[in-house]
């Protein structure tokens, strides 16, 4: 997330003056907890803690969200965001963007291996481990998709026209290996595309379960997923970094992106790849993040 310095964005820096909110998002970056938790590890009373939450919620760095619990409900924050850079100099020709959010079930071509499935809100779609239901006419209601190796495919608008040119591109998505029902010591090479380009391959340290996913439906079971990571791929005209870190050195100019033309991301598990053990896309109403697949461009 790129933050401008300046008055618009205060709240968001008022939200970080603050020793007690810095060590209530130390404490969000190992897992969501809930207020008692977070009152406990803080040694401050809930009430105290609950002002804090909501002033670091209102700046959008973290999510509060009430679950239902044993005994009513209970309040359970976690981080939205895994980095932001600042950007302290005025530069009227960064300021141009536009963000498109593609759900992770509207792919356009595919092809994947067991174990697999997709699901939306209310249900899964068809059986799981059968590859044919990734061809349901149902799969673009899809807020969840899993598969052992293949790709998915998405076709991404691009507004730019001619005579501006896409300085960077930023792709940010909930992602985690897949292993059967959940293990988070299963490394897997997920790589992604763009235009066919490789930008580069990640390697997701497990396919995680523990605490429910903040806003996964009630019938999804603890025997499933429950949430992946938030990363953030972006590309500019030096190299292409993942939260920050060097990825690869593919660059703007090997993306071949022309003006009014779409852009084709492609997400892979490929069968020779050192840790080939899938991955679980997540969409809006799953996992930590309650989002689809942010691509934004700049320009």
């Amino acid at each position: 997330m790129r933050i401008e310095v300046s008055s618009k964005n205060i709240r968001f820096f008022e939200a970080l003056a603050s020793e007690t909110r810095i060590k209530m998002i130390e404490l969000l970056r190992g897992q969501p907890m809930n207020m008692k938790e977070l009152a406990e590890k803080l040694d401050i009373s809930p009430a105290v803690v609950t002002k804090h939450a909501q002033l670091l919620e209102r700046a959008g760095i973290i999510s509060c969200k009430s679950l239902t619990a044993r005994r009513g409900t209970q309040k359970i924050c976690s981080l939205l965001l895994d980095q932001a850079h600042l950007q302290f100099k005025s530069d009227d020709r960064s300021m141009d963007q536009y963000t498109v959010s593609i759900p992770v079930g509207q792919y356009t071509s595919y092809q994947v291996t067991p174990t697999c499935g997709l699901a939306t809100p209310e249900k899964i779609i068809g059986k799981v481990n059968d590859p044919r239901y990734f061809a349901d006419p149902e799969h673009v209601h899809a807020s969840i998709i899993w598969f052992g190796s293949g790709y998915v495919a998405y076709r991404i608008p691009n507004f730019v026209l001619v005579g501006q040119t896409v300085r960077s591109l930023e792709i940010s998505l909930e992602i985690c290996s897949e292993a059967h029902r959940h293990d988070e010591q299963w490394p897997s090479d997920i790589s992604f595309y763009i235009n066919d380009v490789c930008l580069g391959t990640w390697t997701c340290p497990g396919d995680f379960g523990g605490p429910p996913g903040l806003y996964n439906p009630p019938w999804w079971t603890y025997y499933n997923t429950q949430h992946g990571l938030l990363k953030t791929i972006t590309v500019t005209g030096e190299m292409t970094v993942i939260d920050g870190e060097p990825l690869s050195q593919v660059t703007m100019n090997d993306l071949n992106i022309e003006p009014e033309k779409e852009l084709l991301l492609k997400i892979a598990v490929h069968e020779d790849a050192k840790n080939c053990r899938g991955v679980n896309i997540f969409g809006k109403h799953f996992g930590n993040y309650n989002q689809d697949i942010l691509v934004t461009m700049h320009y």
